[in-house]
């Protein structure tokens, strides 16, 4: 064993703030998935629709019905075992494989945090999370363990140093410093608010929040690890997620986040949190003070999971800069846009009318979309090339379906991006069932010709 594997990745170290993890991270899942039950919204995104537009290479995984309820309700009873430590790693992998499986049965509902929650989810398939307050070290004090390695805890301080950083550097743009945008348009939609209502339309607060934020991200998880900023920082963290909360809809993100950041707090926090728990729920806290450390032996196993772990994190650092690999504006063409941290960078919306030709007869119509689509999911198509591309095939198999002969499907679109005039997105001359989904580049996307410059 290195000096620094001995130091630094394998010191032992207090299990508290891991198992204070685990159960605010159960609770919040749990009732994140009660809440989009309580709204309707399995219906309204999972059953209602007529048709679901599939991540590429996924196009497998389909809502199953109303079964769907009975998926969801599984994911949720999962999260409430992980909050309570009972026989976590089987709950936390069907939590990671429901969860997973919710979040790619339809990309028309896709979020950044859905992501985060399904990769932090794989992570603590790997962390001994249920070795401190939980039920299982209660009923076989065998895995009850007061110490821990501490790349344990440091995993999830990297995991969570990426999103940050990574949110930051995507904020590095000129439409985002030197322009303001999309702010500039979202902030004076909320005039109505109380006291900070009247201050939205003014463009120095504009800039304000777009320079702002971009500071934040790039230095929160910095600020949160040194000992005397931590305080400032977490107090920094509440009030930006809060605000960011009142401001934008963007579900239960803030409170993932505030709650995420704990994990930066030394142990005694930590244990202040349980005793506090432990008042309530009368478990006795006192019986997994047990001194014993959780030792990580050279096994094969271990190689393996190490392995994983590694893997993992290559990716999270290589995967957003995929963009790269496609000529044109990240923004215009969105190839390599998501899985990125790119959060609320863009306003963007669209029209998107569809012509249908036989080729046969020669005969020709438009497409009414909301025949087919939802209002949410018509506007989500409008405006992103894998969506178009998809909804194309689907309605060339539908209409053959019908009686038409060898169907063309060619696209009349327009796009506005962050405030600028709309401008035709897909070549109006091209045959789109005669184009296949790939990780190539679509050169059937039209120029944006504009620039956006930074990152």
């Amino acid at each position: 064993m290195t000096l620094f594997q001995h130091k630094y990745l394998f010191k032992a170290v207090e299990a508290a703030p891991l198992a204070v993890f685990r159960i605010l991270f159960g609770m919040i899942m749990f009732f994140g998935l009660i809440r989009f039950a309580w709204y309707g919204w399995i219906d309204k995104f999972y059953i209602t629709p007529k048709f679901f537009f599939s991540y590429y290479g996924f196009e497998w995984i389909k809502p199953l019905g109303n079964y769907t309820y009975l998926l969801f309700g599984v994911c949720a009873i999962a999260a409430v075992m992980i909050a309570i430590g009972y026989k976590y790693r089987m709950a936390i992998i069907v939590f990671f494989l429901s969860f997973t499986y919710i979040e790619l049965m339809d990309k028309t509902t896709y979020l950044n945090h859905y992501y985060f929650i399904s990769i932090l989810a794989f992570l603590m398939i790997f962390l001994p999370a249920n070795a401190y307050y939980s039920l299982d070290a209660l009923k076989n004090p065998k895995n009850a363990f007061q110490k821990i390695p501490a790349w344990t805890i440091g995993s999830l301080k990297l995991l969570l140093g990426i999103v940050y950083v990574y949110a930051g550097l995507a904020k590095l743009n000129s439409d985002w410093l030197l322009h303001a945008m999309p702010l500039k348009i979202w902030l004076p939609s909320k005039f109505d608010l109380p006291v900070l209502g009247s201050l939205l339309h003014l463009e120095w607060v504009q800039y304000a929040f777009s320079w702002g934020g971009a500071l934040y991200d790039l230095t929160i998880p910095f600020l949160l690890m040194y000992g005397k900023t931590r305080p400032y920082a977490f107090f920094t963290v509440v009030i930006f997620h809060v605000l960011t909360r009142v401001l934008f809809p963007i579900g239960m993100f803030p409170y993932i986040m505030i709650v995420s950041t704990l994990i930066f707090f030394n142990a005694p926090v930590h244990h202040k949190i349980l005793n506090f728990l432990d008042k309530i729920l009368k478990i006795g806290k006192h019986r997994f003070d047990n001194n014993r450390s959780l030792i990580s032996l050279n096994t094969t196993r271990n190689y393996l999971k190490f392995s994983v772990i590694i893997l993992f994190f290559a990716v999270q650092f290589l995967f957003p800069f995929r963009y790269l690999a496609y000529p044109g504006e990240l923004f215009w063409t969105e190839e390599g846009y998501r899985f990125s941290w790119r959060v609320m960078l863009i306003e963007k919306s669209g029209y998107a009318q569809f012509k249908i030709v036989d080729g046969k007869s020669g005969k020709w119509f438009y497409v009414d979309n909301s025949d087919f689509l939802t209002s949410f999911q018509e506007k989500q198509m409008a405006f992103q090339p894998d969506f178009i591309l998809e909804y194309a095939h689907f309605l060339k198999d539908h209409f053959e379906h019908d009686g038409h002969q060898k169907v063309a499907v060619y696209v009349n679109s327009m796009v506005t991006l962050n405030g600028r005039l709309s401008k035709p997105y897909i070549d109006p001359k091209i045959d789109l069932t005669q184009e296949n989904e790939s990780f190539e580049h679509k050169t059937w996307i039209l120029p944006f010709n504009d620039e956006i410059t930074g990152l």
